[in-house]
């Protein structure tokens, strides 16, 4: 852990980190040990500010047999964009640029309690993983774990953790079945017609997210957005495996 914890970004903030994040210099502080994939704790900083963040360099991605070599950074990058163009941002801010180890998602560190994770938290916190519960639908996240949602100390819901999210096949695995099959509630699905929207110009978003996913991972993400709106509830747990190991 850190000995000077980063600050909370507020939404005016928010742009001013990702240009810190993208222009900063990089001083690697050690490596992230519980990490299945390299990921290393870094500081970044320029003559006025700094932040750490958490760098997941694009060559020390262990491979996987259902996700392309080399794509989970951009997963993780592209998860970001998706919960701003919702408006919910509760993805950490997150940039790709080179690093000590080349290519590579940072993203801003969250200054959490490490023992406090869904399981503690979702009695407090219903909107904000309602929220979140969408967020896994439409980015098919094969990784929801309970130790993925993070409370700062300023009691903000942060999710991290999307590099097993976008794949056009169905892979959601998740802990957060507590709304299944239950409408959604009105709010949210103007929030999902708004990014349908946004999704729909082939200059805007969509050009963005066609940089970091395939074809058919663009055409699945639409599918599940049109699905979701169609049903306006939120799903039930399909055939398989639903949720992930370990649950934490």
């Amino acid at each position: 852990m850190p000995d000077e914890p980063s600050p909370t970004p507020t939404t005016v903030e928010i742009d001013q980190v990702l240009q810190l994040l993208t222009d900063g210099e990089i001083e690697l502080q050690g490596q992230v040990p519980w990490s299945s994939n390299y990921s290393f704790l870094a500081r970044v900083h320029d003559e006025e500010l700094e932040c750490l963040a958490v760098y997941k360099p694009q060559r020390g991605e262990r491979p996987l047999w259902d996700f392309d070599d080399g794509t989970l950074c951009l997963r993780e990058y592209a998860a970001f964009v998706v919960s701003q163009a919702l408006g919910w941002g509760f993805v950490p801010p997150t940039v790709l640029r080179d690093g000590p180890h080349g290519l590579g998602s940072f993203q801003f560190y969250v200054d959490a309690d490490p023992d406090k994770h869904f399981f503690h938290l979702r009695d407090e916190h219903h909107a904000e993983f309602q929220r979140m519960a969408l967020f896994d639908v439409l980015t098919n996240n094969a990784d929801r774990k309970g130790g993925h949602c993070l409370r700062d100390r300023h009691g903000h819901i942060w999710s991290i953790d999307h590099g097993l999210t976008f794949n056009s096949q169905p892979k959601l695995r998740t802990v957060i079945w507590d709304y299944a099959g239950l409408p959604i509630p009105a709010h949210l699905l103007d929030d999902v017609r708004a990014f349908q929207t946004h999704l729909a110009d082939p200059q805007g978003l969509c050009q963005v997210l066609d940089r970091l996913l395939s074809p058919q991972e663009m055409q699945t993400l639409q599918e599940r957005l049109d699905d979701l709106l169609q049903s306006a509830h939120f799903p039930q747990p399909g055939p398989g495996r639903n949720v992930p190991w370990p649950l934490v």
